[in-house]
């Protein structure tokens, strides 16, 4: 256990190669309830969630979720976030743990002149995420729904045992599986109902350490190591989020950013030599310093050691560089991401 974010958090269970391969072949529960939701109510709030987002909530049906991007006037990420759209007049917008507090002050400054309510729900809400190719049998069968109509970035509420359950088609794994947000008394039943019927699939408690080694196999951004206020979120390789035919904070500043270009971009490598790149490390190619490692991991999935990070230079796929690891500089190779692919891998 450890302190995260103002929460005391499980980094492993098991351990994080056997939790992070039960994930990836039967199903997984990770307990998110760290995670914050601030709510948008009222007549403006498509207008006013289009506005603080980057992506298009125009296209967003009735319980539809939408992953997306809060960017500030300087074209920076203020957070990456999940909102749901209820209905026009109602939107959840899940937030990182760490950035609660920011997120909910920075909304309701924006607010202007448009006519809604932001409302901080965090402490109101648990939230849990079962992630895997088993995860809908299991839910399913815990809360007795049929959850086939429930498609990719889609949700449903659903009655449970006294308790309003949001459940939702998303995740940050790369496999299929759902979060649930419920009141946060209800948490303890929903947790250990799903502990009970996934004992014959195979599934296990996840920490902090599986969800970082799943996400880092997809090439997924973490808020405060891929983006944070001074990374915009083109070169952070995040354009397919920002729609430049909508208007929303930070768009002039990422017009400008696209007119000079940048000068370092997001690239994803594998170690060839033996070592694990962690964040900060330096990356060299040929003695020329280029940047730092944002995120690294053994990867379980891969059995191969693996990073991200941002280089200030032209490097493509097959480059070779090099990654300070302590005092010695070892062989790695540009490649592609995501760096695991369901089925290749």
């Amino acid at each position: 256990m450890v302190e995260f974010a103002g929460w005391e958090m499980p980094v492993q269970y098991e351990g994080v190669r056997k939790e992070h391969l039960a994930v990836r072949q039967s199903a997984g529960l990770f307990d998110v309830s760290h995670m914050g939701e601030i709510e948008i109510r009222g007549k403006d709030a498509i207008n006013f969630c289009q506005w603080i987002t980057t992506n298009d909530l125009n296209k967003v049906a009735d319980f539809q979720a939408q992953y997306t991007l809060l960017c500030n006037h300087e074209g920076g990420v203020v957070d990456d976030v999940i909102i749901y759209k209820f209905s026009n007049e109602l939107f959840l917008i899940c937030v990182n743990a760490s950035n609660s507090a920011k997120d909910y002050e920075w909304i309701k400054n924006e607010r202007g002149n448009f006519d809604v309510e932001v409302l901080d729900r965090s402490l109101e809400y648990s939230q849990i995420a079962i992630q895997g190719p088993d995860s809908q049998a299991v839910l399913s069968k815990c809360i007795g729904a049929d959850l086939d109509n429930i498609k990719k970035f889609r949700f449903e509420t659903i009655k449970w045992k006294g308790n309003d359950l949001i459940v939702a088609r998303t995740g940050y794994t790369g496999e299929e599986g759902f979060e649930i947000f419920l009141p946060w008394d209800g948490a303890p039943l929903l947790w250990s109902g799903l502990m009970e019927v996934g004992s014959e699939y195979g599934v296990k408690p996840c920490g902090l350490g599986a969800r970082d080694t799943l996400r880092i196999d997809m090439g997924y951004s973490l808020y405060g190591h891929e983006i944070d206020e001074d990374i915009n979120p083109l070169q952070a390789g995040l354009s397919r989020y920002v729609k430049m035919d909508t208007d929303f904070i930070g768009k002039e500043a990422l017009l400008k950013v696209l007119d000079k270009g940048f000068s370092q971009k997001l690239v994803g490598f594998q170690m060839i030599d033996l070592g694990i790149p962690r964040q900060g490390y330096s990356i060299f190619k040929n003695g020329t310093f280029l940047g730092n490692v944002t995120s690294g991991t053994l990867s379980p999935s891969l059995e191969k050691s693996i990073g991200l990070g941002y280089l200030n230079s032209n490097v493509k796929n097959e480059d070779r560089i090099q990654i300070q690891i302590r005092d010695t500089l070892r062989e790695a190779e540009i490649v592609s991401i995501p760096f695991y692919i369901k089925g290749i891998n």
